[in-house]
């Protein structure tokens, strides 16, 4: 089972600078507890025992709060003196990780993944990289993926003004630490989706899940409105 995460924490939060002026995304406030914390207890539930935060915009609040430890994981972080995007903050994080396997998730979303089923399913599969999915009645804020027979992806399509189902990228990972550093730029600005995923779909086996647990965004306000009901019967502490 992989023991390390990565968490992206370097967002501006731009479209939520109307409801948290002066903190980092990561850092919004739900039921008068940072997000990030909901993240960790989950991580932690699965066995996780160490965490890197790639954190860059306001960096020294998610420091000072969290230090090297909180609930019993280590704490650690890269900061990004200028941004990375997706892509290049993964990329940075991974440089300080010692196992072969990490687990990847954005800081400004949930996604209640069964982690141990993840793992497995990525092992099955023999798979490189591994993405998890969620079907969504209404897919117009995100791009769709479309999977083969054996989890393959084979496509990603990009985001439509139209509001059908879909299946979209839930923002959790499994990734190669050798490949994916052997394949990305050093200290380049780049997007995981478009610049890595994307263009190694014909020379990598990118393997993708469907999930159906409890996921939300909380990157607008109306969503970050929702999530303090939402993480009020939280189960993971």
């Amino acid at each position: 089972m992989i023991t390390t995460a990565i968490i992206l924490a370097g967002g501006f939060g731009t479209r939520l600078q109307s409801v948290i002026s002066e903190l980092p995304k990561p850092m919004a406030p739900i039921n008068n507890e940072p997000f990030l914390n909901y993240q960790l207890n989950y991580l932690k539930h699965y066995g996780i025992k160490n965490v890197i935060l790639s954190v860059g915009y306001l960096s020294e609040k998610i420091k000072e709060y969290y230090g090297s430890n909180f609930n019993g994981l280590e704490i650690d972080y890269v900061v990004e003196e200028t941004p990375l995007g997706t892509g290049g903050g993964i990329r940075l994080a991974l440089e300080k990780c010692k196992d072969d396997s990490v687990l990847v998730l954005n800081g400004d979303s949930f996604f209640d993944v069964d982690l141990i089923k993840f793992f497995n399913l990525h092992k099955s599969k023999n798979s490189i990289n591994s993405l998890a999915l969620r079907r969504v009645d209404n897919a117009n804020r995100y791009g769709t993926i479309e999977i083969n027979h054996e989890n393959k992806i084979i496509s990603f399509q990009e985001k439509s003004n139209s509001s059908k189902e879909g299946i979209i990228n839930g923002g959790v990972y499994i990734l190669n630490k050798k490949l994916y550093l052997q394949s990305t730029p050093v200290n380049t600005n780049f997007s995981i989706e478009k610049d890595f995923f994307e263009k190694q779909l014909t020379n990598l086996i990118i393997t993708g899940f469907e999930f159906d647990g409890y996921f939300i965004d909380i990157g607008i306000p109306e969503d970050y409105t929702k999530a303090q009901n939402d993480f009020k019967g939280f189960k993971y502490k």
